[in-house]
């Protein structure tokens, strides 16, 4: 049973170097070949900067592998025999704790090393030293005290349910729910300053779009997120009354009007198609499958690691294993999130009016070319690891001629191909 559990985590970060190897070829041979999107240097750049970080995802695959062998060899025995507390609640909590805090601390240096070496060489970095360690600090402190209650609460359904594993799940996917509706207060209370938009016009449009798909929002706001990066983007977080539409400032600064309403009209398409429920409810197939196969593990193994069936355990097996079967569910997922997203496509052009497939269009060059995103990937990376559709074939299917999009960048205009 061990060598099955080994085995199949091999396997999973054999796939995944394998398919970030065939990227970085792919990339590499596009790279030299016409632009597409973007102008000839910033084609070159955004292929490099896709290179670095499928190279740093390889490096990250190897530690994680290595990391993974470590605990089920002796690291969990380790933490088990060096933190001794007569409270088995308080045993089971701090062994879990000091799993995710010893992760924690190994993934820094590659978080430091993708802020301030690989984003401060393609100009994203925005962010001072100052600044990622108070960031650092704030979500180390998160993790300690929002992470020890969750596992406090799954040891005490552990100890008390027999169906341990089916109240664990309902438990954990509560916590996944509370969090997005959480989540936009959370990061306006220690991370970004998010205050209400100025631009009355801008404002009123926006409402108005809302109103077409009947979102009810808290109000719309700017984050000041160029303090730490230059990259655009805009989400919509929160259920019910607690929803807010957040801009980062960046994308107010580099999309006009029309193309700003354009990727809301995008978000709202989501909203009006139930998209965020639709992805709720995958990760909880994805977690009731994961809890239902570490809830009826053979005794067996426990042996084979020299190990007890204590709650911890358990936790820090579902943990390990946890990228797995988000590996094998991401092309499922994917599948359904790229649909969406053509769905969310097409309401957001026809939210935005006339010519509204060519504001879109726009606004995807500019995230394109504003991010660096290589707009070219491998059919075998797109499979695993895509949640939006390729921005070619999302620009083909709003009838917008790329060749045309292109010339635009010269001419300052742009046709639809319909």
């Amino acid at each position: 049973m061990l060598m099955m559990i080994v085995g199949i985590y091999t396997v999973f970060v054999l796939i995944t170097i394998y398919t970030s190897v065939m990227q970085i070829g792919y990339v590499n041979k596009a790279k030299r070949g016409k632009a597409v999107l973007l102008s000839d240097a910033d084609f070159v750049k955004a292929g490099d900067y896709s290179v670095a970080k499928e190279k740093m995802s390889i490096a990250t695959a190897f530690i994680d592998y290595l990391l993974f062998i470590m605990w089920i060899g002796f690291g969990i025995k380790a933490l088990e025999s060096t933190l001794l507390f007569e409270n088995e609640a308080v045993m089971n909590v701090a062994v879990v704790m000091g799993f995710l805090i010893i992760g924690s601390l190994i993934s820094l240096p590659f978080s430091y090393y993708e802020k301030f070496i690989l984003d401060e060489k393609f100009g994203f970095n925005k962010s001072s030293m100052a600044q990622w360690i108070k960031d650092t600090a704030i979500s180390f402190a998160m993790t300690l005290i929002f992470g020890s209650l969750v596992v406090w609460g799954v040891y005490l359904i552990i100890s008390n349910f027999t169906l341990w594993w089916l109240w664990s799940f309902l438990f954990i996917f509560s916590v996944v729910i509370l969090i997005n509706m959480l989540y936009p207060a959370f990061r306006a209370m220690f991370f970004d300053k998010l205050t209400p938009l100025k631009d009355e016009k801008l404002d009123s449009e926006i409402k108005s779009l809302m109103d077409k798909t009947g979102f009810v929002s808290s109000g719309v706001f700017v984050s000041d997120a160029s303090k730490r990066d230059a990259r655009l983007n805009a989400y919509f977080g929160g259920f019910g009354k607690a929803k807010r539409v957040v801009l980062f400032d960046t994308l107010i600064e580099k999309l006009s009007t029309r193309e700003l309403l354009a990727v809301l009209g995008h978000e709202l398409g989501h909203f009006a198609h139930g998209d965020i429920y639709k992805n709720i409810g995958l990760v909880g197939a994805m977690l009731f499958a994961m809890f239902g196969i570490f809830g009826n593990l053979p005794e067996s193994l426990y042996l084979e690691l020299g190990l007890s069936q204590a709650p911890y355990v358990l936790i820090i097996l579902l943990l390990l294993f946890m990228p797995v079967l988000g590996f094998l569910m991401m092309p499922i997922m994917g599948i359904v999130s790229r649909h969406n997203e053509y769905e969310a496509d097409k309401m957001g052009s026809e939210l935005a009016g006339i010519g509204g497939e060519i504001e879109l269009a726009n606004a995807l060059k500019k995230l394109v070319t504003e991010n660096k995103s290589f707009p070219l990937s491998h059919p075998l990376y797109i499979f695993f690891h895509y949640t939006h559709p390729p921005v070619l074939e999302r620009l083909k299917a709003l009838g917008v001629d790329v060749a045309e999009l292109d010339k635009s960048a010269l001419e300052g205009t742009c046709q639809a191909n319909i």
